[in-house]
């Protein structure tokens, strides 16, 4: 696999995972991106906490499922930290039900661990770059999977109700997982007016961060 050349800031990562070949797996992806470099791995959730504290990485992938400290755990403790990094959830499964609590528990979206190389490497860039990384598609199935999905969706429908009509739509392109960039050419705004929007939603939905208001357009239903 080559290396890829790129300029500007390199973007620093400690991978979780308990099985010691996922890592290396994704430290020998990665590192064919010029601008991304693997600071440290660990294999459980203890030790990822730990490895982030010592390194103050850009990006934390974790597993979710591992012995000592659980996944979730450690999420919460990261992001408990202060300027945490973003942290985002692996899983084998792309249906597996700890994502949603792992974004509930503040995590930037989630990869499957058999995503393609070129694509991993982009979604790494995209989630550190502060964007949501949410298959619609997936999390579609995981929504459907809740055994409590009418109740989500009547409360999910109930916050959506505080927003004003341009503020939906914009929470429906989050729920595609788009960029700023790409919600301003679709709806015609400049990326600044985006910022201003998501920042205003967030509030008003009480969301930590871009994937929970995702989700909660999904939860409602929200299409555009």
């Amino acid at each position: 696999m080559s290396h890829e050349e790129t300029s500007g800031p390199v973007i620093r990562v400690v991978v979780v995972d308990d099985e010691p070949m996922v890592c290396e797996h994704l430290r020998t992806i990665l590192g064919t991106a010029g601008d991304i470099q693997v600071v440290e791995t660990a294999h459980d959730g203890e030790q990822g906490v730990a490895a982030t504290l010592r390194h103050r990485p850009d990006l934390v992938l974790m597993d979710l499922r591992m012995p000592v400290m659980d996944g979730l755990t450690a999420i919460e403790r990261i992001r408990a930290l202060p300027d945490p990094p973003v942290v985002v959830a692996l899983t084998t499964f792309d249906a597996d039900r700890h994502v949603m609590g792992a974004m509930n528990a503040g995590a930037a979206g989630y990869l499957v661990k058999s995503t393609p190389p070129r694509e991993l490497i982009g979604l790494v860039r995209v989630a550190a770059g502060g964007h949501t990384v949410l298959s619609p598609v997936a999390t579609g199935r995981l929504l459907a999977a809740r055994t409590d999905e009418r109740e989500s969706r009547e409360q999910a429908g109930a916050l959506v109700g505080r927003l004003t009509g341009r503020e939906t739509d914009l929470l429906a392109c989050l729920g595609e997982g788009l960029t700023n960039a790409q919600i301003a050419d679709r709806l015609h705004l400049s990326e600044a007016t985006v910022r201003s929007y998501v920042s205003r939603m967030l509030t008003k939905l009480d969301c930590a961060n871009r994937t929970q208001a995702g989700l909660l357009a999904q939860q409602a239903g929200l299409r555009r």
